[in-house]
């Protein structure tokens, strides 16, 4: 899959990711302890090493067999479901991460990371190196393998289902960034300018967005 941005641009490739190391962890208390709301956060990239493992923590792939004979991921999800998609902007374009290939694929080209925050939020910090954009699949939810639950076809139900669980998601960004050393804000976007600018189907749904990135200041920077 490539992207384009306009006639005659270049094309957009699509990123392999590392694949996830474990080498240097922290007790799981201690980055409970430290985990925190950081808005000033530097325009200097994360390293690809850095983004794959961030992506991997936040909804990789951690067992080949999960609930319902499906992949089991870092973070549930209702019914396995696995509806939340991970949308990644970065300064050349946004992709969408791949778990089970384990790569970025691109979506379209050109810098979206400034969409990626509400007009008011842009006065506040808006130099992020990656956005991570939140984005639902109901078909995916209501046409899950696993347990199909009466609810799952309710709109109120299916909303409380897709917002627990791209919390349980956002979680496990905030813990990798504390034990990382790296700065997480988990913020509100502009869902509809997000929804048009990433040609999302009629039933995928802009949730939330959460910016990510090295602290003002810190060494990485």
């Amino acid at each position: 899959m490539t992207a384009y941005c306009g006639h005659g641009a270049r094309p957009l490739p699509p990123i392999p990711l590392a694949l996830p190391a474990s080498e240097e962890s922290m007790p799981v208390f201690d980055a409970l302890a430290r985990r925190k709301t950081t808005r000033k956060i530097s325009a200097t990239p994360l390293p690809l090493p850095v983004l794959s493992n961030l992506l991997w923590a936040a909804f990789g792939i951690n067992r080949k067999l999960g609930p319902f004979g499906l992949s089991g991921r870092t973070a549930a999800s209702a019914s396995n479901s696995q509806e939340i998609d991970l949308y990644v902007a970065l300064e050349e374009g946004v992709y969408v991460y791949d778990a089970h290939q384990n790569l970025l694929s691109p979506v379209v080209a050109g810098d979206l990371r400034v969409d990626a925050l509400t007009p008011g939020q842009r006065g506040v910090e808006a130099k992020a190196p990656v956005q991570l954009i939140y984005v639902a699949d109901l078909h995916r939810l209501t046409h899950t393998a696993g347990f199909q639950e009466p609810g799952l076809q309710d709109a109120e139900v299916q909303k409380s289902y897709y917002y627990v669980d791209t919390g349980l998601i956002a979680g496990n960004v905030y813990l990798f960034a504390a034990a990382q050393g790296l700065a997480a804000w988990f913020h509100n976007c502009d869902r509809t300018g997000l929804a048009q600018r990433l040609l999302l189907r009629a039933e995928q749904r802009v949730l939330f967005a959460q910016s990510i990135g090295y602290p003002e200041g810190s060494a990485g920077e």
